[in-house]
């Protein structure tokens, strides 16, 4: 890796989410009576695309929407001017991973044609209801203007082709209901319900959700670790792996995900319970196995669309040994238009040769000789050659035994490389550590197939008790 671009400056960078900033404050008060400083940050995104394609447009849009007099057509180019910047951020970054990575990227689809688009009417009035929000502000929300979600998003819920959208405005929709009224608020998350905005907005209009055909993989499956995404309702591991084609082309990076519904009593390894009878590849995780595929379907972002009927369990497979041999080979996957946002941005990179640096290292040193920590937050960072990687141990999941003082302790790690809050972050998913002078592997991802260490099964065994006592009651409703 070229760890010394992990800190240098990325061109256009400040520029770009500058303009987003100040647009994003206008969505604040709002564009039924936009003020003078409003006025600004809508100048100030329609310069920032000057030299695009959208540059005519988009400075239309905003001179409308300065004089409060912005219709639908305006506030959607806004929309897609802002998405246009952070997909430009997007690149950039990306760009740089790939130079500090040094793997090849596959080559973007075009995506096909349809022949109908779903629910023309029902989108159209999901823009109708975003558009009011733009106008009132996320000051001047109330729950009568919020309410005007439900009824959009329920005619979109029996339609499988909407879903997407009909989730994302439940979601957005049940945020705002929670902040309701807007004018109390002490803090306003402004890039967040920017971000959210501008892409219901844009998945709103035709054709905004078309994407390339899925193609077939056939191969092995050779896992690195999981990305535990966990909120009170639901939960996500998301798997990330390189995969070989049987025809010997090149290998590839690759996803598989599994979501489920969770009651808030569920948590910690006892979210396995949930996922794990919807995807065997979580087994073959927790074994330290790999999969062999045939004709999985999988997107052009790299996403398989998981069928266990065409996965079996392979040989085993070390995911250290997977990323010291193959992983500096694989392509990584495009990133499909509506998509690109730095948020987004989760890449599978190999780590050693480092030293820890910052509070959580000296408990980390501490840990390896058996000793106990004192449970300290403070930052750890990892420094190759004088260059420092800082490292979210926030993002560690509760759901198996990798721990901050394992990663603060470890002599090689992998994870994803991420970027938040204006630098570069790495999010640990398996390290290899010293424990009593033992070279021992540690895996976010270790119980997924289920485990005999002791504080996982404690939580299995708590989880599948707080399972049977909702299916019993449940049950009593139902029958009811």
């Amino acid at each position: 890796m070229r760890t010394d671009l992990l800190s240098d400056p990325v061109d256009g960078l400040d520029e770009a989410l500058t303009a987003v900033d100040a647009f994003d404050r206008v969505l604040v008060s709002g564009l039924l009576r936009p003020q003078p400083a409003q006025a600004a940050g809508l100048a100030a995104l329609a310069t920032a695309v000057a030299g695009t394609p959208l540059a005519v447009t988009v400075a239309e849009a905003a001179d409308k929407a300065a004089a409060g007099a912005a219709g639908e057509d305006h506030l959607v180019a806004l929309a897609a001017a802002r998405t246009a910047l952070m997909g430009s951020v997007h690149d950039a970054l990306t760009d740089r991973v790939a130079d500090i990575t040094g793997r090849p990227r596959a080559e973007r689809n075009t995506p096909d044609t349809a022949a109908d688009e779903p629910g023309a009417n029902v989108l159209a009035a999901a823009r109708a209801w975003l558009c009011d929000l733009a106008r009132a502000g996320w000051q001047g929300i109330d729950h009568e203007l919020v309410a005007g979600a439900a009824p959009v998003v329920s005619a979109m819920l029996p339609d499988p082709r909407l879903r997407r959208q009909a989730t994302l405005l439940d979601g957005f929709a049940a945020e705002l209901a929670a902040s309701c009224p807007g004018a109390t608020l002490d803090r306003v998350p402004v890039r967040r319900w920017a971000d959210l905005w501008t892409r219901a907005m844009l998945l709103t209009l035709p054709g905004a959700t078309r994407t390339p055909a899925p193609s077939t993989a056939t191969g092995r499956l050779l896992p690195l670790g999981v990305d535990v995404q966990e909120h009170a309702t639901a939960v996500q591991a998301q798997v990330h792996a390189v995969f070989e084609p049987a025809d010997g082309t090149e290998p590839r990076l690759v996803r598989a995900a599994v979501s489920a519904p969770k009651p808030d009593t569920v948590v910690g390894a006892g979210l396995w319970q949930l996922l794990r009878p919807r995807m065997s590849l979580l087994a073959a995780v927790g074994e330290g196995r790999a999969m062999d595929l045939d004709a999985m379907p999988v997107t052009a972002e790299g996403d398989l669309v998981w069928d266990d009927e065409r996965a079996r369990t392979g040989e085993p497979a070390d995911p250290f040994a997977t990323a010291r041999v193959i992983l500096s080979t694989a392509t990584d996957p495009v990133t499909t238009p509506l998509d690109r946002h730095p948020a987004r941005i989760a890449v599978p990179v190999f780590l050693e040769g480092y030293a820890a640096e910052g509070e959580r290292a000296a408990e980390g040193e501490r840990a390896a000789e058996g000793e106990a920590g004192d449970g300290d937050d403070g930052q750890l960072t990892f420094t190759f050659a004088g260059h420092r990687l800082a490292v979210d141990t926030d993002r560690i999941p509760a759901a198996g035994p990798l721990t901050p003082e394992a990663v603060a302790a470890s002599g090689a790690c992998l994870g994803l490389l991420r970027w938040d809050a204006g630098e570069f972050v790495l999010q640990p998913i398996a390290v290899e550590t010293t424990v009593r002078k033992k070279t021992v592997a540690v895996h976010a991802g270790a119980w997924a197939g289920g485990t005999t260490d002791k504080v996982g099964a404690r939580a299995e065994k708590a989880a599948t008790d707080s399972v049977a006592v909702l299916r019993e009651r449940a049950g009593k409703l139902l029958r009811k």
